[in-house]
């Protein structure tokens, strides 16, 4: 492309004073003249006659300075030509985010194969957990992104989206610092006796409708708080508040702060991965096979 010399012999013209363009271009000077008689020496002209009032531009620096601006012009569109035509090269995955369902299990494996795959770029875009079925947020915010990551033991989920599980998350029992459970490595069935334990509604997932059904039939006077299918930080927030117990993953263990997660005597577990579209786009069908190849 063209040479740099040229945007600070436009700019010494335009101020026509070294001093002036030295501000305006935040260069020294002294470096600014230096360069200004490097260029003066490649081309074997005298592009600046050097006056008490400051510089002027010769017959032949007039004349560069006329077709230094189209050079410049031109070279500046050629650029955006070539940067354009590399982003239609390019394949733009959106990921959503949120506390609930970060992109992190998705991005360790992608960090580690995405070299092999220089056209496919990752988006992500951030996504606040509501209250209501996540379905219905996924399908609100399928024109902002491609797919998300979370947990899925949905029977809803199964009818409505693509999901490739990438592994496992465990139920554990979230609940205050302060609990008197909070001490205890793991919780026993009977540990429930009495308590508020908070978990997703009755019937969506089977592996939940498991777990209450073992809970209610090994623990006594247990109080069931239904909790909406998609967890937000307001589950969390009234567990810390009520002191109640939440049946929580494994994978949310940092979700908040002030309340500690505990491993139940009997292990259930819920698969977590890729939620994506039931009619995907092709670049994302051919990313999903990238991912599935390198889980």
């Amino acid at each position: 492309m063209y040479n740099k010399y040229l945007d600070i012999f436009v700019e010494v013209a335009n101020q026509g004073s070294f001093s002036k363009a030295s501000e305006k271009l935040f260069i020294s000077s002294t470096a600014i003249m230096k360069q200004m008689n490097l260029m003066e020496n490649d081309l074997g002209v005298k592009l600046f006659e050097r006056t008490n009032q400051g510089i002027k531009l010769t017959e032949a620096g007039r004349q560069i300075y006329k077709d230094a601006k189209h050079i410049i012009d031109y070279s500046k569109k050629a650029i955006a030509n070539v940067q354009k035509l590399q982003e239609t090269k390019n394949t733009i995955i959106t990921v959503g985010t949120s506390i609930i369902c970060p992109c992190k299990p998705l991005m360790d494996i992608w960090y580690k194969v995405s070299d092999s795959y220089p056209n496919y770029k990752i988006k992500i875009v951030p996504f606040e957990d509501t209250s209501v079925n996540s379905i219905q947020t996924f399908r609100v915010k399928d024109d902002d992104f491609d797919l998300i990551i979370s947990p899925n033991d949905s029977a809803e989920w199964k009818k409505s989206c693509n999901f490739l599980e990438l592994g496992k998350s465990t139920y554990v029992a979230s609940m205050p610092r302060n609990h008197r459970l909070a001490s205890k490595k793991v919780i026993d069935w009977k540990d429930f006796n009495n308590e508020t334990i908070m978990m997703i509604t009755e019937g969506d997932s089977p592996t939940t409708n498991s777990l209450r059904d073992t809970i209610l039939t090994n623990s006594k006077n247990v109080t069931i708080d239904p909790v909406s299918f998609l967890y937000n930080i307001d589950a969390f927030n009234r567990c810390e508040e009520k002191g109640y117990i939440l049946m929580s993953l494994n994978s949310w263990e940092h979700v908040h702060p002030s309340l500690v997660s505990i491993p139940l005597k009997q292990e259930f577990k819920v698969p977590y991965g890729i939620v994506y579209a039931k009619e995907p786009s092709k670049e994302v069908e051919k990313f999903i096979e990238i991912i599935k190849k390198n889980i």
